[in-house]
């Protein structure tokens, strides 16, 4: 009792200096409201968020964050707290994400307000044992289940989401402590193949950017921090202010399904990348200008069991033969160390390794000991989607209520997968998890919000959103990018550049072969209409004096994994080899090939291409600078790609590719020449 009384005195010691101190240089906030009064305290104004007609210390904005939080946690109920652990999928009007066989519609800024019951697991495609709730109608998850923490998917206009944006928060002041949301999303920025929900949402309004590869392609540390600090501006400004991204996950299994969203196979230049982005998105520290980052997955998603990933079961082990489970956590000290605001553990159970065979979001080990007390992250520790009802591995024999009981004790702050919180609260009141560990995650969660600015506004200027997203400004940066994205790795026979200056212009062939599996024809014949006097595009092969094929390899969404071995051929990779191979034979070709793994490519050109060129999620437009000589080659090979199946199979997953045995490399980490 007398600890408690000297820790309130020295609270209000600390109250009363603080504001002694900030009194001569305090900055009235903008304050942002819809429907509460507001408060004048000695010429300054403050929400009334509970509309009590008083300042409370959680609306005061002078005072000490930690001060307002600790205020906070003591005013809400259990029930508040239980939402407030909760992070589900939220729909607009019009906007069915996730939703099987679902109506076509417009998406607009209002609320759907259905729920969406799902009896199968979206990953697995297997039964629940008990339906889940994967989104809920916006206002009962709002008012009934006080939730707070919200996934956009879906993808529309700037304005679109400005609008909604502001809606969401007006509903959330509307309630009984006036807390607001905290929007995330997938990245929205980069040009990808598989822009499946949850992974990236792809080609959108924001300013077009290469993909993940593709900006490690660039070494390029300055335009990467650029990237992000464009991106964070244009995020913030409808409304995202947590990005679910980005992957610290090294790609040393070339067969891993989710390789396009990593910065490679090199611990140093991811964990460089990993900084850049941290601190482009947040800044220093978390601001009202800040996009909170939500870095994945650890302690390492990379080096999966035959490459198959940890969202099915036939996948569910991660395993480190070659014993660099150290190797795997660089980038993550690099995400810590920039301030990265919340961690994501992946669903994989460690195997063969001294820890316990638990997916890491249990792991206490992996969380609390290794994440917490060693590295010493004091951040959010958020659960990737459904570890609880779809991917327990390690713990399918637990009740749910018992899982969540692991995953709190093992250190988890915010569940993602589910829009009730009804079990969750069950756990508690059941006495299996103490409200003291629940006010632990409530404080961090919390000290997010209030460190981004949302409780004193949450809301967007709809019309700078509009002016903001996507503009000539930003994309032309964007455009740099995807540039010096490319990779030249070879031109034996100096077909490169293409512009050379002679009596008659050029004429280029220009084919992109790509099979989505849902169009019936692969082959795009591009003719550019660009300025350029020695270049000539015609229609076919046959007039062509030369050919540039660019092929896009397309193993198939991540989520429609069936569980089968997983080859990197070409062929095996929706690439007709023999079509390319008689392009190669019959006219002098170039070829670009789209990496989203390390493919093997010893099946076209006899195994011996001349020209070469890799592209990590780009456009037509800048391949077509980069073979014309208009930008000059600069890309470096973000990972090592194997000359072999065999030496695919025989590969050890938690060791990059620079540092396999000889005789492993086809294209080394780090080639590349310009010309």
């Amino acid at each position: 009792m007398r600890t408690c009384l000297r820790f309130g005195a020295i609270l209000l010691l600390q109250v009363l200096l603080t504001l002694s101190l900030n009194a001569q240089k305090l900055v009235q906030p903008t304050l942002g409201k819809r429907s509460i009064a507001t408060l004048k305290v000695k010429n300054f104004e403050f929400k009334d968020l509970n509309k009590n007609g008083k300042l409370d210390q959680y609306e005061d904005w002078r005072l000490p964050i930690d001060v307002r939080v600790k205020d906070l946690v003591n005013q809400m109920t259990l029930e508040e707290k239980i939402g407030f652990m909760i992070i589900s999928t939220t729909r607009l009007a019009g906007d069915y994400s996730f939703q099987p066989n679902a109506p076509k519609a417009e998406i607009s800024s209002g609320f759907n307000e259905e729920d969406l019951m799902q009896p199968i697991n979206m990953f697995t495609r297997k039964p629940l044992p008990v339906p889940t709730m994967s989104a809920a109608g916006t206002t009962k998850g709002i008012m009934n289940f006080q939730l707070r923490h919200f996934i956009l998917r879906a993808n529309t206009s700037a304005k679109i989401m400005a609008e909604w944006s502001n809606n969401l928060q007006a509903l959330c002041e509307s309630s009984r402590l006036g807390i607001p949301a905290v929007i995330a999303s997938n990245p929205r920025n980069h040009v990808t193949v598989d822009a499946s929900i949850g992974l990236s949402v792809g080609t959108t309004v924001f300013s077009k950017w290469p993909g993940e590869l593709g900006l490690a392609a660039m070494r390029d540390l300055k335009l990467t921090r650029e990237f992000a600090e464009i991106a964070g501006k244009e995020w913030s400004a409808v409304g995202l202010r947590k990005g679910y991204m980005y992957m610290a996950d090294l790609s040393t299994e070339p067969r891993w399904q989710r390789i396009e969203g990593t910065f490679g196979e090199n611990a140093d230049l991811t964990s460089d990348m990993i900084r850049e982005i941290v601190l482009g998105f947040q800044g220093t520290k978390l601001g009202k200008n800040s996009v909170a980052m939500t870095t994945k997955h650890f302690p390492g998603g990379g080096p999966q069991v035959g490459g198959q990933d940890s969202h099915f079961d036939w996948g569910k082990n991660a395993h480190y033969p070659g014993g660099m489970f150290e190797y795997h956590l660089k980038p993550f000290k690099a995400a810590i160390a920039a301030g990265t605001s919340s961690i994501m553990p992946y669903y994989s159970a460690p195997k063969g390794k001294e820890f316990e065979e638990v997916g890491f979001s249990y792991n206490k080990a992996i969380i609390q000991d290794l994440l917490r007390k060693q590295l010493g992250f004091k951040g959010i520790i958020n659960s990737d989607t459904g570890p609880i009802d779809m991917m327990p591995w390690g713990v399918e024999n637990l009740t749910i209520l018992e899982r969540y009981q692991k995953a709190i004790n093992a250190g988890v702050d915010i569940f993602s997968g589910s829009a009730d919180p009804s079990l969750l609260l069950e756990t508690v009141k059941k006495g299996l998890v103490s409200e003291e560990r629940i006010n632990e995650s409530i404080t961090r969660l919390l000290r997010e919000k209030f460190q981004l600015g949302l409780f004193e506004n949450p809301y967007v200027d709809v019309e700078a959103a509009v002016k903001t997203v996507g503009n000539s400004d930003f994309q032309k940066k964007g455009d740099l990018a995807l540039r010096k994205s490319i990779v030249l790795l070879r031109n034996e026979d100096k077909l490169l550049p293409i512009a050379k200056k002679s009596a008659n212009p050029t004429k280029v062939y220009f084919e992109t072969y790509y099979d989505n599996g849902r169009t019936k024809n692969p082959i795009t014949v591009n003719k550019p209409n660009i300025q350029h006097a020695n270049i000539e595009f015609v229609g076919s092969k046959e007039e062509a004096d030369v050919v540039l094929l660019w092929l896009i390899p397309n193993g198939g969404s991540l989520f429609s994994s069936q569980g089968k071995p997983i080859e990197l051929s070409l062929s095996k990779n929706k690439i007709d080899v023999a079509h390319v191979n008689e392009i190669i034979q019959a006219k002098p070709t170039i070829v670009a090939i789209n990496f989203t793994n390390p493919w093997v490519i010893d099946e076209i050109g006899g195994g011996n291409l001349k020209s070469v060129l890799a592209t990590f999620g780009t456009t037509s437009e800048a391949l077509i600078d980069v073979v014309t000589g208009a930008f000059n080659p600069t890309g470096k090979m973000p990972f090592t790609t194997p000359v072999s199946e065999k030496v695919v199979a025989e590969n050890q997953s938690d060791v990059p590719g620079y540092l396999k045995p000889k005789g492993y490399a086809l294209f080394k980490f780090g080639e590349g020449i310009s010309y």
